[in-house]
């Protein structure tokens, strides 16, 4: 069966996101770059502190792709009027929840991470770093909101712009705060930190003004608001709420990865948080692919084209392919180069080249796999793609936990473990998906 989906309509989907990976992955590559001529105690604590704010972000996140899939069903269905109303409920919820997460992310985290980072050094400059990041919190909530309401339009040529913004200013005070050029202050991993905030407000000054010009409210019902309705929230809570803590326990369990490889040592720790920017490098088409998947699958149901969503997801799988071959293909062959780009260290660099040999294997596995397992939350699927997950990550957190405690392997030895997540991705939503369970799901 054909797809009235055609390889050039995914593209036009997924390249702008994949663009806008790209400047995000610029600002990871700016903060550890930077950091990495600061030291390696800057470099461990803004691996540790990113994650946990990242964490955090992914409730948000996952909330944002769960509102994804509902204005793309709605604009299959040529429901347009009802997409405003799920835009603002979602905004306000957000920002209840942006309100929680500052509070995590400014006190709550000198309790949580004093408890699980064995290196007083690191902990230290872990809290500095977020004592900054948690202000962002807010913006990126705002943020996210804006962008489920235009890739669920399919519109997603504004997230390349917003985030290219993002990167500049991002890079411009990286380089001023943190060693203190042009008169300002030397700040260390705090400068880094709000550099990053910056970085996030200014984006979503872009989205407001992008919005104004280009968007005619009334076509979306976007300013029409009378009262809070719960039965608005609790559709959206249905599709939302399960990918809302899918995202949040994946980086959870990712922030734990690095607290077991902190364990291998303050060394470990550098090397992995030099690998973790190069392979969110490799993974940038990933990003792009499984974004479309999720918004062009919930599309077709729109319309009533279920018999289609099989032959898109399969195209989308092989164009994913194909296009991660190239970093792959770059990491691979210039190990070195890359290793170089962060530090001029032997030691980290001699020690993070299996890594990456490791992690490239790894990001062609979670490719394929991760296009099929947004292809179930894309259906509307979202409480099967959450057990999915969690099955996935309990797997994975016993497979790290084992290579670290009892087989003593070495932090490429801990790096395999993306291989697992990878294969059991794929293995599990490949046959969902061939089963046709997901026909008759409801958004």
């Amino acid at each position: 069966m054909k797809t009235i989906v055609s390889y050039k309509r995914i593209w036009l989907v997924a390249y702008p996101i994949i663009l806008g990976s790209i400047a995000q992955n610029i600002i990871i590559f700016t903060d550890t770059a930077f950091l990495g001529r600061v030291g390696d105690i800057a470099l461990g604590a803004s691996a540790l502190g990113g994650l946990f704010y990242l964490a955090v972000v992914m409730l948000g996140f996952g909330f944002g792709t769960g509102v994804q899939i509902i204005i793309a069903r709605r604009l299959g269905e040529n429901n347009l009027k009802d997409i405003g109303p799920v835009v603002i409920h979602s905004l306000l919820f957000l920002m209840m929840v942006a309100m929680a997460a500052f509070v995590l992310l400014h006190y709550g985290s000198i309790f949580i991470l004093k408890s699980t980072v064995n290196s007083e050094a690191v902990y230290l400059s872990t809290i500095d770093f977020l004592k900054f990041r948690s202000f962002g919190i807010f913006f990126a909530f705002i943020n996210i909101t804006f962008r489920s309401f235009y890739v669920g339009l399919t519109r997603t040529k504004v997230i390349t712009f917003t985030t290219i913004v993002m990167a500049l200013v991002n890079i411009a005070f990286d380089y001023l705060f943190i060693f203190g050029h042009a008169g300002f202050p030397e700040m260390g991993i705090q400068g880094a930190a709000l550099a990053s905030v910056l970085a996030e407000a200014s984006a979503m000054l872009f989205f407001v003004a992008y919005t104004h010009i280009t968007i005619r409210y009334q076509d979306y019902n976007l300013l029409h608001f009378s009262a809070l309705s719960f039965s608005k929230l609790r559709d959206i809570f249905h599709v939302s709420i399960p990918m809302m803590l899918q995202q949040f326990v994946s980086l959870s369990v990712w922030f734990g990865f690095f607290l077991f490889v902190e364990k291998l040592g303050e060394q470990s720790l550098a090397v992995s948080n030099i690998v973790r920017s190069i392979y969110m490098i490799i993974m940038v088409p990933v990003w792009g692919f499984s974004t479309a998947t999720n918004s062009l699958v919930s599309y077709l149901i729109g319309m009533g084209r279920q018999n289609e969503v099989m032959p898109l997801i399969y195209k989308t799988a092989l164009m994913c392919f194909t296009l991660i071959l190239v970093p792959v293909g770059l990491t691979v062959v210039l190990p070195e180069s890359f290793m170089h780009i962060y530090t001029n260290d032997p030691g980290l660099i001699s020690m993070g080249i299996p890594v990456l040999y490791v992690v490239s294997l790894g990001g062609i596995f979670v490719a394929i796999g991760f296009v099929f397992f947004s292809g179930v939350s894309g259906a509307g699927m979202t409480k099967t793609s959450l057990i999915i997950e969690m099955i996935i990550l309990t797997f994975y957190l016993i497979y790290t936990y084992s290579m670290v405690h009892y087989f003593k392997t070495d932090v490429a030895g801990v790096w395999t473990a993306e291989l697992v997540y990878g294969l059991l991705m794929f293995l599990i939503s490949w046959p969902y998906m061939k089963s046709g369970r997901w026909m008759s799901a409801k958004v």
